[in-house]
């Protein structure tokens, strides 16, 4: 039996690595304008900074989790915080494009190993559902700080030094979480490679998540409606239904189509999807307004968002596992999604030419104790009805469906963004007053996209206190495991 201490020791290990990720996913936005400018990127050859890292973090979340499973998760959370240490190395040293966009991708295949095992290595350190609670929100607290520190200190490290420091950091950081790595957290050996060592469902599920996001992100140069995306689109989904045909007849499949069995993992991942694409816009539509229309430099951006990460951090360190323990996950799922909801509201309602004070802060305000309520209650839905043996799948799964339903969400909301603001400067409207109109207009669409969720998980996701929700709820794969 572990000492409790030292199970919350290693989920403060845990917890830094995850740190090292969402730093780095915010941390690089703020230095785009330096990388340009140093290596003479085009504008749409910067995007491949971000896109290199997302086609691989997106791509192999999924395969990443199952390997989890299988050979064990302490490995795989060492073996992607190597590469992902080994590969920021390489960023900070890049002197060409092609160099730097090549570390990009290692560096999301490295990301993508070391974060798609932790929530079900989470799941494993903390059986009971009270402590369960408290570590998702650490968890959580650990994710919404990460996103202000990527935000603050990469126009800090930018401005003070340079873009390749952004990726220096993660060296020392990075080492330092290794080390104890392989001291505090426990040794598993997995359920063996022949328990789903299906290498051509592995293959299909790659192809076509990496393609999936590659169709994605290319948007912002051909669109969302080209013949383009809709090739690519529709291959990825050809290979997506090959990967499903495959699970059905595969003897070991790598994703067990029984997991969907379950209501509540099946809606969890879907509400996952939907409510990362209001979150990721919020903050990537709502850092262009501020930059673009209200003028505010790259510590100021990361100063503005500041308060929604600490209500965030506050909520899901402090407030949310008491509040889930007493009122149930699905109650304080709904709390949250309304708190976005009035959020996303406010700001998609206000002025164009807003003031911080009077108009902005409430809405952070709110948004964070969205966050800190929302996520921590989700995650513990999604891994609730899930065997120990398969948490990890059940992981990536969970880290899979947020970030592609994300990065789409973006897409879309970017492309409403952009057409409202065409269409307002056609008219003849000024630049600034026609950006802040499409980025209004986007925040109202994704108000109803986390309306829509409320009613998925009004739907699906009904439940009661954790703690009878971990008694009554049924295990998706426990018969397999045994």
């Amino acid at each position: 039996m572990r000492m409790k201490n030292s199970r919350w020791l290693s989920l403060i290990v845990l917890c830094t690595g995850f740190l090292l990720i969402v730093v780095d996913m915010t941390i690089v936005n703020v230095a785009l304008p330096s990388i340009q400018k140093d290596l003479g990127f085009s504008q749409s050859g910067l995007a491949w900074v971000i896109n290199a890292y997302l086609i691989a973090f997106g791509g192999l979340l999924l395969l990443a989790g199952r390997l989890g499973d299988l050979v064990g998760r302490k490995g795989v959370f060492l073996a992607g915080l190597a590469i992902f240490i080994g590969a920021s190395l390489l960023c900070g040293l890049s002197f060409t494009q092609p160099m730097l966009i090549a570390a990009r991708f290692v560096q999301g295949v490295g990301g993508a190993a070391s974060s798609a095992v932790i929530l079900a290595m989470i799941v494993t350190l903390f059986p009971e559902p009270l402590e369960r609670a408290k570590a998702f929100g650490v968890f959580g607290f650990i994710a919404s700080g990460g996103a202000a520190v990527g935000l603050l200190a990469g126009g800090l490290i930018t401005e003070a030094v340079s873009w390749h420091w952004i990726f220096f950091v993660n060296l020392p950081i990075g080492l330092i979480t290794a080390v104890f790595a392989i001291r505090m957290l426990e040794s598993d050996r997995g359920i063996g490679l022949g328990e789903g060592a299906d290498v051509l469902g592995a293959v299909l599920v790659t192809s076509a998540l990496m393609l999936a996001v590659y169709t994605i992100v290319q948007t912002s140069d051909q669109g969302l409606a080209s013949t383009r995306t809709a090739a690519l689109g529709a291959a990825a989904l050809a290979l997506l239904g090959g990967f499903i045909v495959r699970q059905m007849r595969a003897r070991n499949p790598i994703l067990p189509l029984r997991v969907f069995k379950s209501r509540k993992v099946a809606g969890a991942n879907v509400v996952q999807a939907l409510m990362n694409t209001a979150f990721i816009g919020f903050f990537f539509l709502g850092s262009l307004d501020l930059e673009r229309v209200l003028g505010y430099g790259p510590m100021a951006i990361g100063l503005a968002f500041l308060p929604v990460a600490l209500v965030m951090g506050v909520f899901s360190i402090r407030f949310s596992a008491p509040l889930i323990d007493r009122f149930g996950p699905g109650a304080m799922l709904a709390a949250g999604q309304l708190a976005a909801l009035a959020a996303l509201l406010l700001v998609g309602l206000g002025p164009m030419h807003a003031n911080y004070a009077v108009h902005l802060l409430v809405p952070m305000v709110l948004f964070g104790l969205g966050g800190g309520l929302a996520f921590p209650s989700l995650t513990m839905i999604a891994m609730a009805d899930v065997a120990p043996a398969e948490a990890g799948l059940a992981s990536g799964l969970l880290n899979t469906t947020g970030q592609v339903g994300g990065a789409f969400g973006l897409a879309v909301l970017a492309t409403v963004a952009g057409s409202r603001t065409a269409d307002m400067v056609r008219s003849g409207i000024d630049g600034a007053t026609a950006l802040g109109a499409g980025y209004h207009l986007a925040w109202l669409v994704g108000a109803g996209v986390v309306a829509v969720t409320l009613g998925i998980a009004t739907l699906a996701l009904r439940s009661r206190p954790a703690a009878q929700v971990e008694l009554e709820s049924p295990c998706i794969g426990c018969e397999a495991a045994a």
